[in-house]
């Protein structure tokens, strides 16, 4: 491969030495590691586990709860750094935002309990179970119930597309304590309860892998008398939907972060084969018709990147960032998605080959044009709060 061009010291391209340091650390894991737990569908454990010990995933977690208590961007870098070195952060990112919920809303209690063991690698806070099979991502209609019995919740519902569920001690969960038809709007009556799976399953708690395209270690939950105990609400009951929104805001930057990593993966890997790769006696990136789409991966790549440092900004300035959250996911994972399409296009045969790493990275940057957010329910958000346009359902 060809030497990668410094990244000057600006926006989402800042911290380097944070991305020095991550790159380091996922040369140990190249992609023969990678390929062998995508045969066999396995969670990188030894990945999670040398994330973690690095302190990488305890980075926006506060000083005082022995975190690094850096900001969004830095965490941006991190998972940026891991996907453009060709490793996959989907199977721990979680760890990173899913416990905002905890620090900004959560009880002194709960954060004294939770976020310090977090933040050492004692618990693993993976999990953030919304979606429903009825559901989707009209969240204000899921139906999955806890129902108040004195100190604790009664939970019965399913949950669908809940990742890491299996390698997580701590889940949060979003469920109704009172009925959508009972609440003064949809978005009331949602609350948010801390899970411990480790006490949960086999005890009103059955989770059931799902198979899919790539390694993504997703289940469906299904819940018959959960039991959890009221101390774990995070908040106050029937508030819970603005308290998951501000998590929903960090996940899809930082996963726009990741796709700008998977896109410079696939501009690099192009670049360095078209350089190489002779046909006709001559490198096929000499011909306009090889090196134009990858000129233009690379100016798709660097635009979407501006609009993740614009709406990392606004999150950790503490301002409303929704839209550009949202923009920055779409822009990120379109822009990805062309430059997979290119480098498998510009490796010929070779890009379907396994251990050339392209068709793996191929299939695990297509996720993000559905998750966790689709780019239709992105755009009709942009008609209608951005640009006032009658909603369309």
């Amino acid at each position: 491969m060809g030497s990668r061009t410094p990244l000057p010291d600006a926006n989402a391209r800042s911290h380097p030495e944070i991305r020095e340091a991550v790159a380091k650390l996922c040369a140990r894991f190249p992609g023969p590691y990678w390929q062998a737990l995508d045969r066999s569908r396995s969670y990188p454990l030894e990945f999670v586990s040398a994330l973690t010990e690095a302190g990488w995933l305890s980075i926006l977690i506060p000083e005082e709860y022995g975190g690094a208590g850096l900001d969004l961007s830095a965490a941006c870098a991190v998972l940026e750094e891991i996907h453009r070195s060709g490793a996959n952060g989907a199977a721990c990112h979680a760890q990173m935002y899913t416990m905002g919920v905890i620090l900004r809303h959560g009880s002194p209690a709960q954060k004294a309990k939770y976020l310090p063991e977090i933040a050492k690698g004692a618990l693993r806070l993976q999990a953030f179970a919304v979606t429903e099979p009825d559901s989707g991502t009209d969240t204000t209609r899921i139906t999955t119930f806890a129902r108040r019995e004195g100190d604790r919740y009664i939970v019965h519902g399913q949950k669908i597309w809940i990742s890491r569920a299996e390698h997580s001690d701590l889940m949060l969960l979003l469920c109704r304590t009172t009925a959508r038809e009972e609440a003064a709007r949809p978005t009331e009556g949602l609350s948010v309860l801390i899970v411990d799976l480790r006490d949960a399953v086999g005890n009103g708690l059955t989770i059931r892998p799902v198979r899919t395209m790539l390694n993504h270690a997703t289940t469906e939950l299904f819940f018959d008398g959960l039991e959890v105990p009221a101390a774990n609400l995070i908040g106050e009951a029937g508030k819970g939907f603005p308290y998951i929104l501000d998590g929903m805001n960090a996940e899809r930057i930082l996963i726009a972060a990741e796709c700008i990593g998977d896109g410079r993966f696939f501009v690099d890997r192009a670049s360095a084969y078209a350089k190489e790769r002779e046909v006709f006696g001559r490198p096929i990136g000499q011909n306009q018709g090889v090196q134009f789409p990858i000129a233009r991966a690379h100016v798709g790549i660097e635009a979407a990147d501006g609009m993740v440092a614009r709406a990392a900004a606004l999150f950790d300035a503490q301002l409303p960032c929704g839209s550009e959250a949202n923009m920055a996911k779409l822009l990120a994972s379109e822009a990805s998605w062309a430059a997979a399409d290119m480098c498998v296009q510009t490796h010929g045969g070779f890009g379907f080959a396994e251990e050339y790493d392209i068709e793996r990275k191929f299939r695990e940057t297509r996720l993000y044009q559905v998750a966790p957010i689709s780019t239709n329910l992105i755009l009709s958000h942009v008609a209608t709060h951005v640009l006032g346009l009658p909603k369309s359902f």
